[in-house]
């Protein structure tokens, strides 16, 4: 790890250019004005804190999301600056809040390493916020300054004397309703949780606490063994094949961090961490480590004559079914992607973590060969299936080829022939499949009537995945392919809707659907691709006059609003064969009238573990999360 750096004045900061167009083009800084950019704002306060905190100096941060909706964010850091910037001539902590780029990350003198990589961060939140106001606890005193839309009301003024020698820094800030003008946008107390975990997984010994004011709930976040917990805490559902493999090491100024374990599930749960920022499309550090695993495994199974001599050695592909593995690196200069850090480009970083996971990997395996032998029986497995999916790649997907397969439910394919004006509904059973083919709109939506319930393809290989009639259906209409041979280019159309009753079976269909998606076209999901129909829940009539119903508390506003006048006709719909065709087009397949809700990852370390614990074989954790859950049941159908 770095060494602490307590040299942090004001000739730390250095400025690179004026505050500018941040509030017209808030996408170029926290990507946008949606409920992702919103949390983007607090993000990158707290990615301050624990910067301080990755150079030793805290240990300590507090979130708080107050009634009306601003966030305070404290730490028990140094404090920033204030005293006059020898560039402008200003208090440092102005400068820090309202020039965009000026930060103590760029010269090495405050900071050793960071997050915060670009210095916008708090100037950019600052700017984007309909009032700011920094506390700083520093040198025995209390600083304040106030700011509204990114200008500073008065000068930095000194208010009082810290209490007990404290240090540290208190923002606390509204967003402007200017800039984030979406109804109902508010902070998600979840989305934040997530990402304190992950943070706190990987700043180990620090403690993040996230207090919400709005609902009276806190949660308080500390690990001691950072990676190593964040492995064990996905591998919570799922059987260890061997303790877990950890590293930690420092190679050019680079810290490496890594954790790795192999279960005995089938897919790969790989996350990757730069300077404490979930860098989501992976890079060299990620590459490094898949390099790694698999070259080691190699090396072992040869040596060992674990692998015939004619066999060729695993490929990457071999090497990841069931592996869980965290690799986290803090460097003095990332360079990612974008701003919004989602891949890590330094070339180096490949070099040093290959090392650093080879050499303790290699190790585990000569003093463990019990376990050696499980890891490469588990690959010799997974290599097995390689074929399966070269199938899956080679699946014709066009019209006439599907009208020459047998499908289980005949796809009825729409005449449009420009992926992008095209969607797919896939529906349960002939019954429904009767409807919304009768019902669509065949220029540009087609229909595939799955017949039953899918495979749960939590608890199957990709063999066995690929030998199901209904899966293959699936495969070949979409187009893409599967797993590593996915290719979002062959996509047949621009939507895919997932449309099943609004029973127990129909949510059961519908989240075996999302296992699968989510395991084996992930991209689909991540570009926006996937959707759930919402079709309606009851059908309200008096005197002719026919209304729908999506809620329960829209029927009851519905009810509530004819009065008792005359006769009302209630009728719940349990399924889509219900509704006739006309039915079926009016309330759930008319672009211009239907509600489609359109499927996210916000967070795929947490989706992971909560597929793996509703859909894999581990029956405790299932039993555990419905004991627990019970009691919020609503509508049961039994």
């Amino acid at each position: 790890m770095v060494a602490p750096n307590t040299s942090y004045s004001a000739q730390d900061i250095q400025v690179l250019e004026g505050l500018e167009a941040v509030r017209r083009r808030p996408g170029m800084y926290v990507g946008g004005t949606d409920i992702k950019a919103l949390h983007h704002l607090v993000y990158e306060v707290v990615d301050n804190a624990i910067d301080e905190a990755l150079a030793g100096v805290c240990d300590r941060i507090e979130v708080t999301i107050h009634a009306d909706s601003s966030v305070t964010v404290l730490d028990n850091g140094r404090g920033i600056p204030v005293d006059i910037h020898p560039q402008t001539g200003k208090p440092a902590l102005e400068v820090v809040m309202t020039i965009l780029h000026a930060g103590g990350k760029f010269g090495g003198g405050g900071y050793k390493v960071s997050g915060g990589l670009h210095g916008v961060g708090v100037s950019a939140v600052n700017a984007l916020s309909e009032w700011f106001e920094a506390q700083v606890y520093r040198d025995g005193k209390i600083y304040h300054q106030r700011y509204e839309r990114g200008y500073p009301v008065k000068p930095v003024t000194e208010i009082g004397k810290a209490p007990n020698g404290q240090t540290g820094t208190r923002q606390t800030f509204k967003f402007d309703p200017e800039i984030f003008k979406e109804s109902g946008l508010d902070y998600r107390f979840e989305t934040l949780i997530q990402r304190f975990r992950e943070m706190a997984f990987v700043t180990k010994g620090v403690t993040l606490r996230l207090v919400d004011e709005r609902a009276d709930r806190e949660m308080t976040f500390y690990f001691e063994g950072g990676v190593t917990s964040f492995v064990r805490y996905l591998n919570k559902n799922r059987k260890g094949l061997h303790k877990i493999i950890y590293v930690e090491k420092e190679i050019d100024r680079v810290g490496i961090e890594a954790a790795v374990q192999f279960t005995d599930a089938y897919a790969e749960s790989l996350y990757a961490f730069a300077n404490t920022i979930n860098t989501i499309d992976g890079g060299t550090h990620l590459t490094g480590l898949r390099a790694a695993v698999t070259r080691t495994i190699n090396d072992y199974a040869r040596k060992n004559k674990l692998i015939k001599d004619n066999e060729p050695n695993f490929t990457g592909d071999d090497t990841k079914e069931g592996l869980t593995a965290i690799v986290s690196v803090k460097l003095p200069e990332p360079q990612f992607e974008s701003q919004t850090k989602v891949k890590l480009m330094n070339p180096e970083v490949q070099t040093y973590v290959q090392q650093a996971v080879n050499e303790a990997f290699g190790t585990f395996l000569e003093e463990n060969p019990a376990s050696a032998k499980i890891i490469i029986q588990k690959c010799q497995t997974s290599a097995r299936a390689r074929d399966a999916a070269r199938k899956a790649r080679d699946l014709v997907f066009r019209k006439s080829a599907l009208e020459s397969m047998t499908l289980p439910g005949k796809l009825a394919d729409c005449s449009e022939r420009e992926p992008e004006k095209c969607e797919l509904y896939i529906v349960e059973g002939d019954s429904a499949g009767g409807s919304a083919k009768q019902g669509r709109d065949r220029h540009f939506q087609a229909i595939l009537p799955l017949r039953g319930k899918i495979l749960n393809t939590e608890r199957a290989g990709l063999d066995k995945i690929l030998s199901n009639k209904e899966v293959k259906a699936l495969i070949s209409a979409l187009g893409t392919g599967i797993s590593d041979g996915f290719d979002l280019a062959g996509l047949r159309y621009g939507k895919c809707v997932i449309m099943t009753d609004a029973d127990v079976d129909g949510s059961h269909i519908r989240t075996l659907l999302l296992t699968f998606f989510f395991r084996y076209m992930q991209p689909l999901i991540e570009k926006g691709h996937l959707f759930i129909a919402q079709p309606p829940l009851y059908r309200v009539e008096q005197k002719k006059k026919v209304q729908y119903a999506y809620t329960e508390a829209q029927k009851e506003e519905i009810v509530k609003t004819l009065g008792s006048g005359s006769p009302i006709g209630l009728q719940r719909y349990k399924g889509l064969g219900e509704m006739n065709p006309d039915q079926l087009w009016d309330t759930t397949m008319d672009p211009s009238t239907r509600t489609l809700l359109q499927v996210s990852i916000e967070d795929a370390a947490e989706a992971d573990r909560t597929f793996d614990m509703l859909m894999g074989s581990e029956v405790a954790p299932r039993r555990r999360f419905i004991t627990t859950h019970a009691h919020e049941v609503r509508n049961l159908d039994i």
